[in-house]
């Protein structure tokens, strides 16, 4: 019976396609992103924030995310080996969160102390609520600054209409709920 010389190499091909469709491997996709991009008002959001990459060949130690104005009921996943530090304070205005009213939550998520060399990638997990009162067709912005061994990148900038970011935040496009 004969054997392809090829066989097996199926799976590396569609990893490597899927890794590609991710942007692993290239620099000009290679920035902090969320994997689900997109997501419905008034419904639980799984935050995952990917980090592929640290500073020019220095390690991550440090993670900040600022949550966006709509975005409640924040609650972060703690990550072995590093700190985790949640900043509260009070949102610009009320929101209803199961038949609750809610005035005050998580405004920013620091995971700190860890080390995550250059050439490794890891995550970094939230669930939130997205507010019913968000507009759906809008996208929000997660702000993050990775901190490294040896300088930072700035993930903050929000992108405006056919413009090219150097470093732009983690956006997700709000959809209705179905």
């Amino acid at each position: 019976m004969f054997r392809s010389p090829f066989r097996g190499y199926g799976r590396l091909i569609a990893a490597l396609c899927v890794a590609g469709a991710y942007g692993f491997g290239s620099t000009a996709d290679a920035h902090v992103t969320l994997e689900t991009n997109q997501a419905a008002v008034g419904a639980a959001y799984k935050a995952v924030l990917r980090v592929p990459h640290g500073c020019d060949g220095s390690p991550t130690t440090a993670l900040r995310v600022r949550i966006p104005e709509g975005v409640i009921d924040v609650k972060p996943m703690p990550k072995p080996g590093w700190t985790l530090n949640i900043v509260r304070g009070k949102y610009a205005k009320t929101y209803s969160l199961y038949r609750a009213q809610v005035g005050e939550g998580v405004t920013e998520i620091d995971w700190t102390g860890g080390n995550l060399p250059d050439d490794e990638y890891d995550e970094f997990v939230f669930m939130a609520f997205l507010a019913s009162d968000l507009q759906p067709g809008q996208t929000i912005y997660f702000p993050v600054v990775q901190e490294c061994e040896k300088g930072a990148h700035r993930w903050i900038e929000i992108p405006g209409q056919g413009s090219d970011l150097p470093e732009p935040a983690p956006g997700l496009k709000l959809v209705p709920k179905p």
